[in-house]
């Protein structure tokens, strides 16, 4: 028989909460559900911030809490329902006497162990301890730390790249007092980058790739990696693909392609330094030089020698070809060749440095500009009117106008070098992380022009991008990483080629100029339109309060 309780007139549902039944089970459920979603966005923030589980913030402290209490009382409510759905059936039309019944079966309950209210809760929890360092390695840091081993010995001394990195990491934040939590360790090859990419490291940097595209280059299509965290740039470039795709297509060609080097030398007059100059700018003299350059490599192979006098120091530019490697080591091997062999005809020549800043290497330089280094490349595509209006939203008078008052007129006033375009650095940059080349010949490689042009009676736009000095290779460096590798796979410019050596690094330069070029038809058209800032605070802009984010 059920037994009935009246507590000042109304049911009480148990110690839990001093309301009825049908409120308490709903504040329980809402603290449930709000919780788990709480920490379920928590966690996947962590997840792609890559913050470990374990480190937790006041506030999920408390949310944590909040959840065990109220899945106790839920899941001791729901089981004594299931109890009395199993030994009491529900009679009909008794539905206070079935809630009632309810309350006295949790209340006895209660009785039997201790209700949730009374338990005492955890008042803070302890994030997970990190395992703990083996002890031969505590020993190490130790040593790291207190100077007795140099950090930059590590990967010698114990013959294991992966266990060097985390001895690094854990004496460095030792040494600072500062986490690096948030900089992941695991999942990369430390090995890959011994004596190559990357000394002391001790973590690694996760930069999101993108894909634009189709690129349709030349009759083929191209998806095109971008490894960035600008939002907006892959959804440009983008655009900029489709575009060039309903058109028909860009053309490109490559017509130039040498990396150079210029040392530095210095005699006791001018008249000297003329002497040797005189003496390197003789064609009869270019074949014994050649053959002293070539000499060093399978692949390197001079070109050309260009001279720069200034008093008694000359500066020597060399250009030569690379094959698929963007270069520089190769062409600095052959230099220190031919070098030496100077030496022994000009005795008195003081070499003072194989770089003399007349290459130019990551500086912006009118020597690269005019004269060309890594590959020069010139793309173009004509796009249809219906295009212009459809995909880009403009028309192509406008856009010609601000080509020539942004790109030229603007960049002219503003004492440009190299930098007559909209943004082609933001895609080079781009694709050169995302397919391994140095960053930081972005600086030449973003030389660019901007051309554009109304056609067919002024229905049609031809637009075109000119880009004197685009150092790029597909084999060495970063290019051998299984990221990278993997983006230059997608775009089938993987490794040499051993059909034409060369052709893979130039094909590469040509996708790049693409992509350039679709980069600047998108930005173009934006600002023509007014849609930048408009696009940018939609896609470029977190919605994260910044002051909330756990430090």
């Amino acid at each position: 028989m059920a037994v009935k309780m009246q507590l000042s007139g109304k049911e009480k549902a148990s110690d839990a909460l001093p309301l009825p039944l049908y409120l308490t089970n709903g504040v329980f459920f809402t603290l449930f559900f709000s919780v788990v979603y709480f920490l379920l966005l928590r966690w996947r923030e962590k997840i792609r911030n890559s913050v470990p589980l374990h480190v937790v913030t006041l506030s999920e402290i408390s949310a944590i809490v909040v959840f065990l209490a109220s899945f106790i009382y839920l899941l001791g409510f729901f089981g004594i329902s299931f109890v009395q759905s199993l030994i009491l059936p529900r009679a009909p039309h008794d539905d206070e006497d079935d809630d009632i019944l309810i309350d006295d079966l949790m209340l006895n309950e209660d009785s039997r162990t201790a209700p949730c209210a009374a338990a005492a809760p955890p008042t803070k929890i302890v994030a997970a301890p990190i395992e703990p360092l083996p002890e031969e390695d505590e020993e190490i840091v130790k040593s790291v730390v207190q100077g007795k081993i140099p950090s930059y010995a590590l990967e010698s001394k114990l013959g294991d790249c992966r266990r060097a990195a985390s001895i690094r990491r854990e004496a460095l934040q030792r040494t600072t007092g500062k986490s690096l939590a948030g900089l992941p360790l695991e999942g990369f090859n430390y090995e890959a980058i011994l004596g190559q990419c990357c000394e002391m490291p001790v973590g690694y940097v996760q930069i999101p790739v993108g894909i634009a595209g189709p690129l349709l280059l030349d009759g083929v299509e191209y998806s095109v990696p971008m490894a960035t965290t600008e939002g907006c740039l892959v959804a440009s470039t983008n655009r900029g693909c489709k575009a060039i795709l309903a058109s028909g297509g860009a053309t490109s060609t490559v017509h130039r392609d040498g990396m150079t080097r210029a040392p530095v030398v210095r005699f006791g007059s001018a008249k000297r330094a003329a002497e040797l100059k005189l003496f390197l700018e003789e064609p009869l003299n270019f074949e014994t030089l050649s053959l002293v350059f070539n000499s060093s490599s399978r692949f390197g192979r001079l070109q050309k020698i260009k001279c720069a006098i200034a008093g008694k120091n000359l500066y020597i530019r060399f250009t030569c070809s690379t094959g698929d490697a963007m270069g520089m080591n190769m062409v600095s091997k052959g230099v220190q060749n031919v070098l030496d062999f100077l030496v022994s005809q000009f005795p008195d020549m003081d070499v003072l440095g194989i770089s003399g800043n007349y290459c130019s290497d990551k500086k912006p330089a009118a020597v690269n500009w005019i004269e060309g280094r890594g590959k020069s490349v010139v793309c173009e595509a004509i796009i249809k009117e219906e295009v212009v209006t459809k995909v880009l939203k403009t028309n192509v008078a406008a856009l010609v106008e601000l080509n020539m008052l942004k790109n030229l007129t603007g960049s002219a006033m503003a004492g440009a070098l190299g930098g007559f375009n909209a943004h082609a650095s933001n895609i080079v940059s781009a694709v050169y992380i995302a397919t391994g080349q140095d960053p930081a010949q972005n600086v030449e490689s973003s030389h660019c022009i901007t051309m554009m042009e109304a056609i067919n009676g002024g229905k049609d736009l031809h637009v075109s991008v000119s880009m004197p000095s685009i150092e790029v290779g597909t084999v060495g460096g970063g290019t051998q990483l299984a990221s990278q590798s993997a983006c230059l796979n997608l775009l089938g410019v993987k490794g040499a080629s051993k059909e034409v050596p060369g052709s893979n690094s130039r094909l590469l330069a040509t996708i790049v100029a693409g992509s350039v070029l679709a980069g600047e038809l998108s930005l173009m058209s934006a600002i023509a339109a007014g849609q930048l800032v408009k696009s940018h605070m939609k896609y470029n802009r977190s919605s994260k309060d910044v002051t909330k984010l756990s430090t």
